[in-house]
């Protein structure tokens, strides 16, 4: 493959697993189906407890109001709690239910089982380039996340 090919091929590699590893999972999980938005919301409020709305907004790089918009979503399907932040009053602070939790885990389960019984049915050689390739792949996310932290 030719070196200016290269970016365009992996972006459109990476993506594509992506989207495939998000439709076999879908198939199995119960209702209601979540959006890749809402699942990314779900996961950073797991990770950060009590994270401001505006706070998660500038986390997942989104407008407040579509930040608004998924939050709502979220807790009328039961999954989030947004609460009224008692150190300011205008602002809420977002934690997830425990059925938030319970699928989040779930989902993580079986992406895991996914991938890996996918990475399993590779050659040797395919495993050791993947691995190999990890820590270049986290270098890359954190030059994106810098990068877009700037604009």
């Amino acid at each position: 493959m030719a070196t200016e090919e290269f970016p365009d091929s992996f972006a459109d590699v990476l993506g594509g697993v992506q989207r495939l590893i998000r439709r076999r999972l879908r198939a199995g999980m119960p209702e209601p189906r979540l959006r890749g938005a809402q699942v990314e919301l779900l996961r950073l409020v797991m990770a950060h407890p009590g994270i401001r709305v505006s706070a998660a907004a500038r986390e997942l790089y989104l407008a407040g109001n579509s930040v608004s918009t998924l939050v709502n979503q979220l807790v009328k399907a039961g999954f989030l709690y947004r609460e009224t932040d008692p150190e300011d009053r205008r602002s809420a602070r977002l934690t997830v239910t425990p059925a938030a939790e319970a699928r989040m885990r779930a989902w993580q389960a079986r992406r895991g089982a996914l991938v890996r019984e996918q990475v399993a049915r590779l050659s040797e050689s395919d495993r050791a380039a993947l691995a190999a390739a990890v820590p270049a792949l986290r270098k890359l996310a954190e030059n994106l996340h810098e990068e877009v932290k700037g604009i």
